[in-house]
């Protein structure tokens, strides 16, 4: 089952959820909350703050119930278009208890399809809708992308933002000839301060494979998937995964184009290693059609990543594709979950190949 939103349309109300860390409301993060908003209204949409979105973060932490309360509302309110997750996190699992067993919440996401972005630990949201069979959006969150504390957003983020307002039969997912590093800070004093800009010197690389591979994107931040496999970080993930049946089954795996970032933990490549180990040991990186990586953040262990890829895949035939524009670098690509992707590994290109959204009746 494969449901497509609408696109945005002018007008349009958008939901902003915390479901992970609740920073939103902090008084720290006040100048990023109003910029956010300023900025929706620019591109002529009406945001709705969710009820429980600007809690504290120690409240949120402990209230899982209700970060799921704000994102089933979003979904039962036939008047929201659209969902922008505030940030990341690493807990927004903990939610699933609450929103999987409830079938007016389900019933909700089958029937009223939204938009629903976001990235990071954002994930496991998109895993939990993916399973319901909604088409979701790895791309722009509220925080660091709309409230950008440059006196605009980001160009070729804003260009994916775009995205959600057009009905495209098939575009490209380019490099970014520019990319740009974390802040060191995100207090008011950065406010109208331009990032530090690097030009891309390296382009989209394939570290494995050739050829041309058509599938459907599926994938996230690679730590998120780790953990929903393992359980390492909370110590259950990966059981509340099995209870709700929430990643691919073999056959399903079959299918993908498997997309993976790192996170801002920079992790190291024996970490890295690890990880893929795992993906390697349970057949997931045989299994897929082929594999896009991200862009690493600040390209921290660049080249150890790299090598870690090339070791990794030595005795697998899936092809790789490294240094994709998406994730936690800057600036950020749109990935579409479930679309058709098509990706030239001999000439570096992606290409979406099919609608994203439903068409307007």
């Amino acid at each position: 089952m494969n449901i497509k939103p609408k696109k945005l349309n002018k007008g349009d109300k958008v939901a902003i959820v915390s479901l992970s860390r609740g920073l939103l409301g902090m008084p720290f993060c006040k100048h990023e909350l109003d910029l956010g908003i300023k900025r929706l209204e620019e591109f002529g949409l009406e945001p709705v703050i969710m009820p429980n979105s600007l809690k504290d973060m120690d409240y949120l932490f402990n209230h899982p119930e209700e970060r799921a309360a704000d994102l089933k509302q979003a979904f039962l309110d036939d008047s929201i278009k659209g969902i922008i997750c505030a940030i990341g996190g690493d807990d927004t699992y903990k939610t699933f208890e609450y929103l999987m067993e409830d079938q007016e919440f389900i019933t909700a996401v089958k029937e009223h399809p939204k938009i629903f972005t976001g990235f990071s630990d954002t994930t496991n949201n998109h895993l939990m809708l993916n399973r319901l069979g909604l088409s979701t959006f790895y791309g722009p969150c509220f925080l660091v992308d709309i409230a950008e504390l440059d006196k605009e957003m980001l160009p070729y983020t804003k260009e994916s933002f775009e995205r959600f307002f057009k009905e495209e039969n098939c575009y490209e997912i380019k490099s970014s000839p520019i990319w740009y590093s974390d802040r060191a800070s995100y207090g008011v004093e950065e406010l109208n301060k331009p990032r530090i800009s690097h030009k891309e010197e390296h382009g989209y690389e394939t570290l494995n494979g050739s050829g041309v591979v058509s599938g459907k994107l599926y994938g996230g931040c690679i730590e998120s998937i780790y953990d929903a496999l393992t359980g390492e970080r909370y110590g259950n993930e990966n059981e509340i995964y099995e209870k709700y049946h929430i990643l691919p089954t073999k056959e399903e795996w079959q299918e993908k184009i498997l997309f993976l970032e790192t996170s801002e933990e920079k992790i190291n490549s024996d970490k890295l290693k690890q990880i893929l180990l795992e993906l390697k040991k349970r057949s997931i990186l045989d299994l897929v059609k082929g594999i896009i990586i991200g862009k690493p953040i600040d390209e921290t262990y660049y080249d150890e990543y790299k090598q870690v890829y090339k070791e990794i895949f030595a005795d697998i035939d899936t092809p790789v594709l490294f240094n994709v524009n998406f994730g936690h670098s800057v600036p950020r690509a749109l990935i579409p979950y479930d679309a058709l992707a098509e990706v030239d590994y001999d000439n570096k290109k992606i290409f979406i190949k099919s609608k994203i959204f439903e068409s307007e009746e």
